[in-house]
């Protein structure tokens, strides 16, 4: 009874911390909150907590603010993540069907992810070695140079240049793009590139360098070398809550550049987190000391429960988690749901 009272204790003080940013006393959980037990006894709890390392006392503050293990043990008893209202909901549909092609409809995505949230919003472009093959198209820009190019099922486009020793014959062209697409189209990149690992042989020996070269260049494009993209959204967010950064949003804004810092860490959280809808990190769970004042929501994209990417937010560890956790639900699923069309 006593560990269940005080839970109830450390997620008043965690939903009053986060509401007004000042040290919360035992006064004002007893104005506030029907925990139905005396003041002494909540000041007990709150000692109690203070010494299990939930929370902390600020300077000479009468009050006390969550700890990085409080925020964990708050975001852990949230056992249920409330869906969005009608008008947000409806709101996301209308922004998100309008996008014209991919690019476009991350874009959206990302912005609209900082204004529900009011934090920084990251969008991860489908990843090519995830991503079901849709075409590939060859075609020449000059007599000897070609231009690969790779479209997926969920519209992201990739694109390769060669150089050829001899001019182009378009008629192998148009029969090699033909092969590639009956053994690749519907794939994933690791199938894919097993099936083009025999083209070549189905060619005279004359056009086999050229065909190698031109598979080459398509398994190069899907390996997991191939730098990944992302895109950012609501980093002015940072300076409404630099009060929240003792050190100031230097480290975060730094850390923010580093976009293969961040692609790395949704990553690790997704795929670490593949059995739940949502992944939480908090403070130094990053392991990344330029965030270590910070939280970071992550959720993956795609169809099937097959992730081809991932999305978050990144703001102060003093955030609004229960909000915050059911909008990166929300947009996942309504960008998967864009996305498979």
């Amino acid at each position: 009874m006593a560990n269940e009272r005080r839970r109830q204790v450390l997620g008043a003080i965690v939903q009053d911390y986060v509401r007004s940013r000042e040290p919360v006393g035992s006064r004002n959980l007893v104005d506030r909150h029907n925990l139905g037990v005396s003041p002494a006894t909540i000041r007990n709890d709150m000692a109690a907590l203070e010494d299990e390392g939930y929370i902390a006392q600020p300077h000479t503050s009468a009050g006390r603010i969550p700890t990085d293990k409080g925020y964990r043990m708050f975001v852990d008893e949230v056992s249920v993540v409330r869906p969005l209202s009608l008008p947000e909901r409806r709101a996301i549909t209308e922004l998100l069907g309008g996008a014209v092609d991919l690019d476009e409809l991350l874009e959206r995505t990302v912005r609209l992810l900082a204004q529900l949230t009011q934090q920084v919003a990251v969008v991860q472009y489908p990843s090519l070695r995830r991503s079901a093959l849709q075409h590939v198209e060859l075609v020449p820009t000059t007599p000897r140079r070609l231009m690969v190019v790779i479209i997926t099922a969920n519209g992201r486009v990739a694109q390769r240049m060669l150089e050829s020793i001899e001019d182009l014959d378009e008629l192998l062209l148009a029969e090699l793009r033909a092969r590639i697409n009956a053994e690749v189209a519907g794939l994933g990149a690791a199938k894919a590139r097993e099936h083009l690992a025999t083209v070549a042989e189905a060619f005279p020996p004359v056009d086999r360098p050229l065909i190698t070269a031109i598979v080459q260049a398509i398994n190069e494009t899907l390996s997991e070398d191939v730098e990944e993209r992302i895109v950012l959204a609501g980093t002015a967010n940072l300076a409404r809550s630099d009060l929240d950064f003792p050190r100031t949003i230097g480290p975060v804004l730094e850390a923010l550049e580093e976009q293969m810092v961040l692609l790395r860490l949704l990553t690790e959280m997704v795929e670490d987190s593949a059995d739940r809808p949502l992944a939480v990190r908090i403070g130094r769970e990053t392991h990344h000391e330029n965030l270590a004042e910070t939280a970071v929501i992550a959720s993956g994209y795609g169809e099937g429960g097959d992730a081809v990417g991932q999305l978050g937010v990144l703001g102060p560890t003093r955030m609004d988690y229960p909000t915050t956790m059911a909008s990166v639900r929300a947009v996942a699923r309504y960008l998967s749901r864009f996305m498979t069309g």
